[in-house]
């Protein structure tokens, strides 16, 4: 120990005394902090962590391979190291000092770097500080390693240099230390996962992104330690102090040797994905932190209130502030400007009543309708076209959940996913007749994903508490008995009101579907959160519902869908926004199978079944006139109902039947929040919200077809790249 402590406090005053050293670990690292942070604008939002993350790494790669790789083969070559050959020293405590001492003068660098990102770019310094410490510290111990094997294996500092920049570059340009990683191709980002510099990159990322802790990078530190252990190991005993002992050219795949944890664990991530994923939810953070003003703008806030000019500053996915009239320059607010004069931003719309798994439409390949990527590609379609949350009213659970997750966490960027659990009806009830011609074992399996048949008040609160605990976000209660030419087994009104009894107390909002006026009043009386569908509801039930703030979701567009299939009418499939957001094959298949003889026999059913939009937007402006709250959905997934922009078109039917454009925003945006639960985030345009909105030109209150010309998407403060968002990988 009195060796080691010796050689460290020489080693201090060496490396003090090198130029070379204090270049690579003080003045090196500094010239690219502000470097790229001149490049990447680093006083926009949280920019900065990005920069102070590359040139941590940089600092370590520099401090490691040509810090102690190149430095103690010319320790060797001057003979310095020939001077302990004749003392009562072993290559461990020298090589283990050398180790220390590059933890010990690159962490002051470390702190420059964080103080200088702290005053000059206003970064807040890192509350979990130590983590970040220990974690650089245990980088650099393995990359001192890792110099210390190319110092063992080389000869002379000519090939010292080569071998290290043959490791120094590839980590340099193939870990995201100066190429972010998710501009790579596919395979490129598959071989970043070999690179040791890329866990070194995700982890102080995570640290100073995330807040994460050291556990939560176990692999990478375990990985970094072993690295250094056993580069330690090999470097002590290849260990040479005099230039004239050589070592074989083959000596040189000893680098492999000490690489090898990093070989394996780029096997692993190669097939697990987990660290790619890592990359690109942290590229996400970065993407949602940045700074925006939109400024000279309309704002419709969401509760009825219009301010005719105004600004919205966005700062770290928040909506920071809300300007009335003139707002600060963007520049002195540090963000980037966005002219909307002529504009209106709004919330982002909301649809409350979506079925993700049917298409709305009719694939001429039959196959493409079990493609599991379609709800995928449904939720991207929703926010291409700026319906930010929706509703899935009672599709296959473990789809949701797994689409919730994807979807949810950053990892695929689309519009907000909630859902109801499976649909609860009667054997035989709406719901089940989808499967009825499916053979049994498939049926059975699809039945248990989307439909719950309880058979008691015991067995339904049971299930209820299973949907709860999987994390639905609300219970669907099916209340119909369809018509004489189309009848269903209705949910026994008992077991209906013990579901809804059930998840009321596990605190879920209950969606209740209706056909008659009857089931409206059944549901109303069991405690509905929300009346779905509807042709008519009494004069007393409407007072009712406004009593009980019970909302009401008409859903328009399936019925003008199902009438317009009925009579073959294509129209609305030549929506310019439809156009751009749903599939090319299921527009096209769609309009061929309007025209079709094969579905002929579909088209005269439905042309029976009795349901009139007439019949509808009447009951809708009845309800709204009986002062019920009332909400956004349509139903989509059913013919002609496409997935995308659903909101608008719904919200055209509204005015077209005579409700007031600021009562269909509203429904749209406050209203749909608060029946789903997330008013706490979104639904209006208020300073602390979420900056999920939606900037379109013109002004929708003036003309509502406004809301289908898309300026631009913000989604928890990212500005949406929408012509990218259907090429994601």
């Amino acid at each position: 120990m009195k060796a080691f402590v010796a050689l460290l406090k020489i080693d201090l005053k060496l490396a003090a005394r090198n130029r070379s050293v204090l270049f690579f670990n003080l003045l090196f690292p500094l010239v690219f902090f502000f470097m790229f942070a001149q490049m990447f604008d680093a006083k926009q939002g949280n920019i900065i962590l990005l920069v102070v993350t590359m040139v941590t790494v940089i600092g370590i790669l520099g401090n490691g391979l040509f810090g102690a790789g190149i430095r103690a083969v010319q320790e060797r070559e001057e003979n310095i190291l020939r001077r302990y050959k004749v003392t009562p020293i072993t290559p461990v405590p020298l090589i283990a000092a050398s180790m220390i001492t590059g933890v010990l003068i690159f962490l002051p660098t470390l702190v420059v770097i964080l103080l200088l990102s702290c005053r000059v770019y206003g970064m807040a310094f890192p509350h979990n500080w130590l983590t970040l410490f220990v974690f650089v510290a245990v980088g650099t111990l393995a990359f001192r390693a890792i110099g210390s094997i190319v110092a063992a294996v080389v000869n002379t500092t000519q090939e010292a240099t080569i071998l290290t920049q043959l490791i120094y570059l590839p980590m340099l340009f193939l870990s995201g230390a100066t190429i972010p990683l998710s501009v790579f191709p596919k395979w490129a980002q598959v071989l970043t996962q070999f690179v040791p510099a890329t866990y070194l990159m995700n982890g102080i990322a995570g640290i100073l992104q995330r807040g994460e802790s050291l556990a939560q990078n176990w692999k990478s530190v375990v990985a970094l330690l072993v690295t250094a252990i056993v580069a330690l190991f090999i470097a002590t005993k290849i260990f040479r102090w005099e230039k004239e002992e050589k070592l074989r050219g083959s000596a040189k795949l000893w680098v492999v040797a000490v690489l090898l944890p990093f070989l394996l664990l780029g096997g692993y991530q190669a097939w697990s994905k987990q660290e790619l994923t890592k990359a690109k939810l942290l590229a996400r953070d970065l993407r949602r932190g940045r700074s925006w003003l939109i400024e000279n703008v309309r704002i419709f806030v969401g509760d009825g209130q219009v301010i005719e000019n105004g600004s919205v500053l966005i700062r770290g996915g928040k909506i920071e502030k809300v300007y009335e009239g003139t707002a600060p320059d963007a520049k002195q607010l540090n963000a980037e400007k966005i002219e909307g004069s002529g504009k209106t931003v709004l919330p982002g719309l909301i649809d409350v009543h979506v079925h993700l798994g049917a298409p709305g439409g009719f694939y001429s390949d039959n196959a493409r309708y079990a493609d599991p990527k379609n709800p995928e590609r449904a939720l991207e379609a929703y926010l291409y076209s700026g319906v930010t949350a929706v509703r899935s009213a009672g599709d296959a659970l473990d789809t949701m959940l797994n689409l919730r997750q994807q979807f949810g966490s950053g990892e695929r960027l689309g519009t907000d996913l909630l859902f109801c659990g499976p649909m609860f009806t009667a054997e035989g009830g709406h719901g089940t007749e989808y499967f009825k011609n499916v053979p049994e074992a498939i049926r059975s399996r699809l039945l248990a994903q989307s439909v719950r048949i309880p058979k008691s008040a015991e067995e339904a609160h049971q299930q209820v508490d299973d949907l709860a605990a999987q994390g639905v976000n609300a219970i669907k209660i099916i209340l119909e008995a369809g018509v004489p030419a189309y009848p269903f087994n209705r949910l026994d009104i008992n077991l209906a009101r013990a579901v809804a009894d059930e998840a009321r107390a596990k605190q879920l909002p209950v969606a209740v579907h209706t056909g008659s006026s009857q089931d409206v009043v059944d549901g109303v009386a069991i405690g509905a959160s929300s009346i779905e569908h509807a042709s008519a509801i009494p004069d007393a039930t409407i007072a009712e519902m406004k009593a009980k703030g019970i909302a009401y979701d008409p859903t328009l567009s399936v019925v003008e869908g199902f009438t317009n299939f009925a009579k073959g009418d294509t129209s609305l499939l030549k929506r310019s926004l439809l156009q751009q957001a749903a599939p090319k094959d299921l527009l096209a298949g769609t309009e061929q199978a309007l025209t079709s003889a094969k579905l002929k026999e579909y088209r005269e059913a439905i042309s029976k079944y009795p349901m009139s939009l007439a019949d509808s937007s009447q009951n809708l402006i009845k309800a709204w006139q009986g002062g019920i709250i009332l909400v956004t959905g349509s139903d989509a997934g059913n013919p002609l109902v496409m997935h995308g922009p659903t909101v608008q078109h719904e919200i055209e039917l509204w005015v077209a039947a005579g409700i007031p454009v600021p009562v269909a925003l509203q429904a749209a945006t406050l209203n749909g929040a608060r029946l789903l639960r997330i008013d706490n985030r979104v639904g209006t345009v208020v300073a602390g919200k979420e900056a999920t909105l939606l900037l379109v030109d013109g002004n929708p209150l003036q003309d509502v077809k406004a809301l289908s010309a898309i300026s631009t998407v913000f989604f928890k403060g990212e500005r949406v790249a929408r012509a990218d968002i259907f090429e994601q990988k």
